[in-house]
């Protein structure tokens, strides 16, 4: 008698699966739901996604993609697919062995590969062969069981708590970190999920939304969930330009610094000045500067038309027409000279979202006074919980990001609101939400020469806090959707 493939065992094993949907389902339609509420926090409406061993298409589905694609080897699998969600015009389902494939055709927004890994018989090689399906800015998106489950999963399975599983090789995060970064891509978060893998009113609410994110208890989560992003430069049309968009209220003595100090930056370099409604004389030395300016840049200037730095960078942004954007504080206390790092950062796809931070080098004795250092390490600390990386300064006004990313991030964050009159939670929230990768470039920070801050410790220190609870609620502890498409 012929032995039979494990990839046969499988395909017979899912087969047997899509005869019994309705018991299935019906077993762990709970656990399936909290997992398309992460996958939906992450995955934008409206986006093309691929998903690999997409079984009844029901996650695929739910994703409301522009164009979405269902893989899987499963022929009765498809077939389940096709008749449920076959009557939308956005939705394929293919029969597809995804490590079969050598080379995808299309690419793609998002790739889903939801507790799949685990009976991939190379996983190396289709996440390797995978990156034909990724732009720059495709995002991986991979669920795997936490190792710690492995007993009470195979307890369940004898009690029949849940659907017997197959053979299959459900490595610790450590091991698919490494094959990852081996296949070319790079995470940019990992997350544990689902406390309570089942739904239970109100306690299902509080283990997966709050305790699941707390030390120690994180560690129990039923979902390995992992986020990457392909090792590729973003694909820019002809020679880079950078915009430098300078808020700039009661600092007229700092303008022709700025414009002495702000470096060239790829091809062509544009600065914008946005003039906040000074006491000074700002807006009219602006005006001097710029008639008498003879260097490289392009240099203009406006009038913010609202109140706050969010204010003015949203409307030196809107005027920008540099593929990569910059903000550079008008107090030059962090240098326009670090800029050329920032930039190098960008254009070389190493990172695209780049945070400058105060923290790293030593600072001039006047530069921030102790209270301040004290506020900054701590939201900065709670902004990287926040945020699912790490930063080491959340104040800082120097940020740089491609203007192609920044309209994402507008997007992103609509339904957020006004709730950010600084900017710097505004962009991070944003690129957060996006799965970009943030990373601190080191600046060093200078006393100012000219002027006084416009920061208010405490007041402005209780707006922060607020903002920071705003995103512990909305982007780390995310509640789960009530009908209709939220972020």
């Amino acid at each position: 008698m012929r032995k039979r493939s494990p990839s046969s065992d499988l395909r017979a094993h899912f087969d047997w699966v899509a005869a019994h949907d309705a018991s299935a389902r019906r077993m762990q339609r709970g656990f399936h739901a909290q997992l398309l509420t992460h996958f939906r926090h992450h995955i934008p409406a409206g986006e093309a996604v691929l998903e690999l061993g997409c079984g009844a298409g029901d996650l695929l589905a739910g994703l409301q993609p522009s164009r979405g694609v269902g893989c899987d080897f499963s022929p009765a699998m498809i077939a389940q697919a096709r008749a449920r969600h076959g009557g939308q015009a956005k939705l394929e389902f293919r029969v597809q062995d995804a490590g079969a494939v050598v080379a995808w055709p299309e690419q793609y927004d998002h790739i889903v590969l939801d507790y799949l890994t685990g009976y991939l018989p190379d996983i190396q090689t289709t996440l390797e062969r995978l990156r034909t399906a990724a732009h720059a800015r495709t995002r991986l998106h991979l669920t795997s069981l936490n190792n710690l489950w492995r007993s009470p999963l195979r307890l369940a399975e004898a009690t029949g708590a849940v659907m017997p599983q197959p053979p299959s090789a459900w490595l610790a995060h450590p091991d698919l970190i490494n094959l990852l970064e081996l296949s070319g891509w790079e995470v940019v978060r990992m997350e544990r999920l689902q406390l309570l893998p089942i739904n239970v009113p109100l306690l299902a609410g509080l283990c997966n939304r709050f305790l699941v994110r707390f030390p120690l208890l994180r560690h129990f989560g039923v979902t390995v969930a992992i986020t990457a992003r392909p090792r590729m430069a973003p694909t820019l049309a002809g020679p880079v330009s950078c915009s430098v968009v300078v808020p700039a209220r009661n600092e007229a003595g700092n303008i022709r610094a700025a414009l002495e100090r702000i470096p060239v930056l790829g091809q062509r370099t544009e600065v914008i000045f946005v003039e906040g409604h000074s006491r000074d004389d700002t807006w009219d030395t602006i005006q001097r500067e710029l008639a008498a300016y003879t260097g490289p840049h392009l240099v203009r200037a406006l009038r913010q038309p609202g109140k706050g730095k969010w204010d003015a960078v949203h409307a030196g942004f809107a005027l920008a027409q540099g593929d990569v954007l910059v903000i550079q504080d008008a107090d030059l206390t962090a240098p326009p000279e670090d800029l050329p790092k920032f930039f190098a950062a960008i254009v070389g796809g190493d990172v695209e979202f780049a945070n400058g931070s105060r923290l790293v080098y030593p600072m001039e004795d006047r530069a921030m006074r102790f209270l301040n250092l004290l506020g900054n390490k701590f939201f900065a600390t709670a902004l990287s919980f926040v945020l699912g990386q790490n930063i080491k300064d959340s104040l800082c006004g120097t940020k740089m990001l491609l203007r192609s990313d920044y309209a994402r991030v507008l997007r992103r964050i609509e339904p957020f609101g006004e709730f950010d009159p600084f900017g710097d939670f505004n962009l991070l929230y944003g690129s957060a939400l996006l799965n970009l990768r943030i990373r601190d470039v080191p600046v060093r920070y200078r006393d100012r020469t000219y002027g006084e801050t416009n920061i208010s410790r405490f007041r402005h220190g209780w707006l922060l806090a607020k903002m920071t609870w705003f995103g512990v609620r909305h982007l780390r502890c995310y509640p789960r959707e009530k009908p209709g498409r939220a972020l």
